[in-house]
């Protein structure tokens, strides 16, 4: 599919209430979806009974806990996957120790599936991601200590 194709179908999902596309055309197919822009000041309002006292939010103290050991990031954009097909065990688990050049998990992006080794020897103390679940560039994946 050539570029003017590619942008044409990028307007046409960009101008419309389409919030995804997938085109095949020979060998080749592509999948635009559309992001919904997001609000940078939302606030989310939780009923009165919900909250377990009535201190105001800024009497209350926040601590913000940093994972301790190395912490292994995701090289790029796509979906996180603990095992190599649904039903096959777990590349590797909290407590599993792995060596430096071991997998990890799988990231999918654009039906590519890339396997993601780790950096440190050590053991896997954390898993930050959820099975399946999206991930940015850079998004913390694992904490090896």
């Amino acid at each position: 599919m050539d570029l003017r194709k590619l942008k044409t179908l990028i307007d046409l999902v960009a101008e419309s209430d389409i919030a995804e596309l997938e085109v095949t055309e020979g060998e080749s197919k592509v999948r635009i979806v559309k992001s919904l822009p997001m609000a940078n000041n939302q606030v989310m309002m939780m009923p009165a009974q919900a909250m377990p006292y009535s201190a105001p939010a800024a009497a209350v103290p926040v601590a913000v806990v940093e994972p301790t050991g190395y912490v292994v990031k995701s090289p790029m954009v796509g979906t996180f996957y603990r095992s190599s097909a649904p039903g096959s065990p777990s590349f590797v688990e909290v407590g599993s120790s792995v060596k430096e050049g071991d997998t990890l998990c799988i990231i999918e992006a654009m039906k590519l599936l890339n396997e993601i080794d780790s950096d440190a020897s050590g053991v896997v103390t954390q898993i930050l991601v959820e099975n399946g679940q999206p991930v940015e560039f850079g998004q913390p994946l694992f904490v090896i200590g």
